[in-house]
């Protein structure tokens, strides 16, 4: 398993986790669900992306792991505006799925070049 050599796999990895553990006391269901799931979407849909035999396959997934940091940063926002998630905790996760958005960006890019050659 390829994936699991990525830092970028095992840094939105570690950034699902952490929403999980921030969101432990979260109460609303909906909110909590939602974005659990999209945290979780991003190092799944990496690895399902780097298991694909074609490039064109990889670079779909890892579109959908940086459409879900998209979604997630939102939902952080959200959150933080409603009171369900403190600020700067919630704000580090921010940066840090930014971050990674701009990574996977320069991954795809270099799939993209790589699957033109």
């Amino acid at each position: 398993m390829r994936f699991e050599q990525l830092d970028v796999w095992k840094r939105a990895s570690r950034l699902s986790c952490q929403i999980y553990q921030v969101t432990e006391s979260v109460s609303n269901w909906g909110f909590k669900d939602q974005i659990t799931r999209s945290g979780l979407s991003v190092p799944s849909n990496i690895a399902e992306g780097e298991e694909r035999e074609t490039l064109k396959d990889q670079i779909r997934f890892l579109y959908y792991a940086k459409g879900s940091l998209g979604e997630l940063v939102t939902q952080l926002y959200i959150g933080i505006e409603v009171g369900y998630l403190a600020r700067e905790p919630a704000l580090l996760m921010v940066q840090e799925a930014k971050e990674l958005a701009k990574i996977l960006g320069a991954i795809i890019k270099q799939k993209q070049s790589k699957s033109k050659s």
